[in-house]
């Protein structure tokens, strides 16, 4: 899908996922201290403002022009220190070459054919402080024939293991684990990933 169909997607309906935040993402870095977040594929930045309105500075990336706007125009309605601390930026995230200065960096629901998500795993991995923490969360490849929603092309789905050997040795990992999660219409499977080069230190290259 690109950018001219998410752009439809968009603005077909008022929020496409909803306001809330992911639950997985409040789940865990609820625990965290504040920091700089970047935000790969942010959509209409209902995780970015979440965590802003929790006082990390974030920097919400997306290529749908849309999505961004209606972010932006959502977060307006929160305090100006709220606003301030986000950043909302059109990029295609499987060329962006984020600098080594966040904290955070969440890959959520970024589903792409496998080696152009092992160069965003990468590329995300060289975004990271020397102790930052990957975040990916997605639809697992058995969600297909055993949960419910999600897409429907097994190439763009992966599983836990996967996402492991996708990082390899440029970060270690922190969790690695299949979640159920729980819809109106049923028990999604998700594969959950926390990635983080602390015990790797400066040393962890891009790939």
């Amino acid at each position: 899908m690109d950018a001219s169909a998410w752009d439809a997607k968009y603005s077909a309906a008022d929020l496409v996922y909803g306001a809330p935040p992911n639950q997985t993402l409040v789940e865990f870095a609820t625990a965290l201290p504040r920091g700089r977040a970047l935000d790969l594929a942010s959509g209409e930045g209902r995780n970015a403002l979440w965590l802003a309105t929790r006082g990390w500075e974030v920097t919400a990336v997306d290529f749908s022009a849309v999505g961004l706007t209606k972010g932006h125009r959502i977060a307006s309605k929160s305090p100006k220190s709220v606003q301030n601390r986000l950043t909302w930026v059109q990029a295609d995230v499987t060329t962006a070459l984020p600098e080594p200065e966040y904290d955070l960096v969440l890959m959520l629901y970024l589903h792409l054919p496998h080696a152009q998500r092992r160069t965003v795993i990468h590329n995300a991995i060289g975004g990271l402080k020397p102790d930052g923490i990957l975040m990916i969360l997605g639809h697992h490849s058995s969600n297909i024939a055993d949960g419910i929603g999600g897409p429907q092309d097994p190439e763009i789905l992966y599983t836990p293991e996967q996402l492991a050997s996708d990082v390899g040795g440029h970060a270690a990992i922190l969790r690695c684990e299949k979640r159920i999660r729980a819809t109106p219409d049923g028990a999604a499977i998700d594969a959950l990933l926390l990635a983080s080069r602390s015990s790797l230190g400066s040393g962890a290259e891009r790939g």
